[in-house]
């Protein structure tokens, strides 16, 4: 799948521009001229900088190029609502790429010479120069796709409110007043552009996010047809919109599927696999008389395989047409109490019961993997369970909510009142959904308010339920007991949409488990089963490089150093010219383990990410459960190899 450049229209600068295009006298566009000031103020080492990414990005240095990724990187800022500009973000990441390379090029000098120390500085810094620019592009892009998943809902709202009232202006305004997310917000800021002109502001809204997702723009040009058709063909039209937009999502998760099953495959090979299996290789590489310096291995396993699967996590990632991410829970939630220090201490005291077993059933170097492991993944959970707690109550709501709108609805259809037919729903359900159906119908008896008061009002069962999906039924329950008889019908269908969307959702994890499962099960058990069992291939020789065999004595009493071979006295200059060029097994054991914990981090993160879209709940969650479940089974792997051999 190409990129796709993202429009003119995206976040505040939209408001600059009309259903039908450009608004007469629009005002320059700050970000067309970023390139040019940016060129004018570059500082000399900014304007070196620029020219050599530019010819490593594969242009001839002028400026061409840079005033597109300007461009594009003014609009991501925009829509991200930073208050930073363009220049700005580009002068940091000139600077950032001075002081990482200067930082790289002196460690490269330190640990391998002048040589590798100068190509290490240009790399590292042309890298975060990168990763500036591209950053907030990227971010754009992320939450793009997170909003992108509201469209089928959103859609739907659009749908149900011109059933009951073929009024585009009124079903605009219902549909970004009951959601939440940019989507429902630029729908919002259309809407209230055209208040006092002769459209709805729908036309504007596609127009902007059509070059994404193409479906928007057809479902708003057949629900602006439907309410100037007549009655009878007024819900064929309606009922084609939201088969577009769902048609339209399914398509592109098939065909995103298939697009990134190759690029998993070779993150998978070459970011998993073969690591491991040179791992398994340092022996004989030894043996042939190929020293091979820790600073070498550490600097592989540690920097520069772990950035690159940074850097193809986020590219996969970007790539992604939509996503289905749970509602947003943040710290200010009620039921989520502020649990930091009880995970620090939680942390802190798994760790050092984790690093005590370790380094005594295991090995001495097993200790800090062991602690850094199980402690950081059990701060993670405890940190993110509240919230968890939250998540999971707000999914058994909304699963729930297809059932109550049926029996809602069929009441409502035979003459029962909104709130009579809430109370019965509540006394037919059971669970999460049932609880908040009884309560509302409670507080409606009890204080007289209405169906949206009584559900969302100050101490309502909904009122501290991020879910956007719980509020549009609860607004639409709200026109229905205006409405009264006729609404049924809407209500039912509201029932049927909400299970099509529970349908799609599903089909969609499924479609991905195929990626997902297999970077989860990678992450927490096949990775580290591997890593484990290769590190202990090693211990047969207790120094790996130019040292001997008869070693154990030197390495109980320091690990990091290598004496010369057996029965020989080595001479100081020997031996620190050994120490600096020899690998331990100590040493190559917690190397592995940290590249395993770290392995287990991203994949965690990127499944979770292809899967649910990139939620900061979701992902903590599951990377506490994976660290200490991949540290483990390293250990466990190491240990029953070495029996074994």
């Amino acid at each position: 799948m190409g990129t796709v450049t993202e429009p003119r229209s995206s976040g505040r600068l939209e408001d600059v521009v009309s259903e039908g295009g450009n608004e007469p006298g629009r005002p320059e566009d700050p970000f067309d001229t970023a390139d040019e000031h940016t060129n004018d103020e570059r500082s000399p080492v900014g304007t070196a900088l620029a020219t050599i990414a530019g010819i490593a990005g594969g242009d001839d240095g002028g400026v061409g190029s840079t005033e597109t990724g300007s461009d594009e990187l003014g609009r991501a800022i925009a829509f991200l609502e930073w208050e930073s500009t363009a220049e700005r973000v580009i002068e940091t990441g000139y600077r950032a790429g001075l002081v990482a390379g200067l930082c790289f090029a002196v460690a490269g000098v330190v640990l391998a010479g002048v040589g590798s120390g100068l190509l290490a500085g240009l790399s590292g810094g042309l890298a975060a120069t990168h990763a500036v620019h591209r950053g907030p592009v990227w971010l754009a892009a992320l939450r793009r796709t997170r909003a992108l998943g509201a469209t089928p809902g959103l859609v739907g709202r659009l749908v149900l409110r011109m059933r009951l009232d073929p009024s585009t202006e009124r079903a605009v305004r219902f549909a970004a007043r009951t959601g939440r997310g940019p989507l429902a917000e630029n729908l919002l800021r259309h809407e209230r552009r055209c208040v006092n002109g002769p459209t709805s502001g729908l036309r504007g809204f596609a127009r902007e996010w059509g070059p994404w997702f193409p479906a928007i723009e057809r479902a708003s040009t057949l629900v602006r047809t439907a309410a100037a058709a007549p009655a009878e063909r007024r819900g064929r039209c309606l009922d084609r919109a939201l088969e577009t937009t769902l048609s339209g999502t399914t398509e592109r998760l098939a065909e995103f599927v298939g697009d990134v099953q190759g690029p998993v495959s070779a993150l998978y090979a070459f970011g998993v696999l073969l690591p491991l299996a040179l791992v398994a290789l340092l022996p004989a590489a030894a043996a042939s008389g190929v020293p091979i310096p820790p600073s070498v291995v550490a600097g592989i396993y540690l920097v520069a395989l772990p950035a690159g699967l940074l850097a193809a996590a986020a590219w996969l990632l970007s790539k992604r047409p939509v996503a289905f991410p749970p509602p947003t829970i943040g710290s200010d939630h009620p039921d989520v109490p502020d649990r930091r220090i009880h995970a620090v201490a939680v942390g802190v005291g798994s760790g050092v019961v984790a690093g005590i077993a370790s380094g005594s059933l295991v090995a001495s170097w097993a200790a800090p993997i062991g602690a850094i492991g199980v402690g950081t993944g059990a701060a993670l959970v405890v940190v993110v369970r509240p919230r968890r707690a939250v998540l999971s109550r707000v999914t058994a709501i909304e699963s729930g909510l297809p059932d109550a709108m049926t029996i809602v609805g069929g009441d409502v259809a035979e003459g029962v009142s909104v709130e009579r037919a809430v109370a019965n729903a509540g006394d037919k359900l059971d669970g999460a959904t049932g609880d908040v159906f009884e309560l509302a119908a409670r507080r409606s008896d009890t204080l007289r308010v209405d169906v949206r008061e009584a559900f969302l009002g100050d101490g309502g069962p909904a009122a501290t339920v991020p879910s956007p999906r719980v509020q549009g039924t609860v607004a639409l329950l709200a026109v229905a007991a205006r409405e009264g008889r006729p609404a049924g019908d809407v209500l039912l269908e509201l029932a049927d949409q909400l299970e099509r969307l529970r349908e799609l959702e599903r089909d969609a994890r499924r479609q991905l488990a195929t990626v997902t499962g297999t970077l989860s099960n990678t992450a927490a058990v096949f990775a580290p089963l591997v890593g484990g069992a290769t590190v202990a291939l090693a211990t047969g020789v207790e120094t790996i490089g130019t040292g001997g065999l008869e070693t154990t004595a030197a390495m109980a009493s320091d690990p990091l150093a290598v004496d010369g071979a057996a029965g020989s006295v080595p001479s100081a200059g020997a031996a620190s010219g050994d120490a600096a060029t020899a690998l331990s097994v100590p040493v190559l054991g917690r190397i592995v383990g940290v590249y395993v914990v770290l392995l287990a981090g991203i994949l965690t993160a990127l499944g979770t990410g292809l899967e649910r879209g990139f939620d900061g709940t979701l992902v903590a969650y599951r990377i506490g459960i994976a660290l200490p479940t991949a540290t483990t089974t390293y250990l466990l792997a190491f240990a029953a190899a070495g029996m074994l051999l």
